[in-house]
């Protein structure tokens, strides 16, 4: 289930307007998509084919394009992190380190679960989500991401450029928005 858990008060919220309506004032987009449209063998398989990327991409293909539209982003691609994934723990090391980019992190979670813990004037609010959850932090924002006890994650990235997407560790470097 989708929710917002703050880390200085223990709060948790869980209904999905107030989660929109709270995300939205740091300007983070929290969209439900689904998954239904989806046949089961693209939703739980954790090694796709680039044939089964581009179906899973091609399903989303209306919202993407909205997307894109609204806020220039150029590409897409899928990400699976799974016990199958080479180097697990390491790339989960390297995502948990508090970090902000110059550009947008889109996700949009084809299967699995996870957490965003932000940082949104100096609270950490923690955005679990799910199957079905699109989640936008916008350029800037300091975050990290960690998977959940389900331990794996198939999500949709889209990129403005994929340099954009770079990680920038350091709190006092500024991240300036490209035109």
């Amino acid at each position: 289930m989708p929710r917002l858990v703050f880390r200085n008060s223990g709060k948790v919220v869980e209904d999905i307007n107030e989660i929109k309506s709270f995300l939205d004032k740091y300007g983070v987009l929290y969209e439900r998509w689904g998954v239904d449209r989806l046949p089961q063998n693209l939703i739980e398989n954790y090694e796709l084919t680039e044939e089964e990327q581009k179906a899973i991409i091609d399903a989303y293909k209306e919202e993407l394009e909205r997307l894109k539209k609204e806020k220039g982003y150029i590409t897409e691609d899928i990400v699976v992190l799974s016990e199958k994934t080479p180097n697990l723990e390491n790339l989960l090391e390297k995502f948990k380190k508090e970090h902000h980019h110059v550009d947008d992190e889109v996700r949009f979670v084809v299967h699995g679960s996870g957490v965003f813990p932000l940082k949104l004037d100096g609270e950490i609010v923690e955005v679990w989500i799910e199957a079905g959850d699109l989640i936008v932090v916008p350029a800037g924002t300091r975050h990290w991401f960690e998977l959940d006890e389900n331990r794996k994650i198939k999500c949709i990235r889209v990129f403005k450029t994929p340099a954009g997407w770079e990680a920038i560790y350091d709190e006092n470097c500024k991240a300036t928005m490209k035109d």
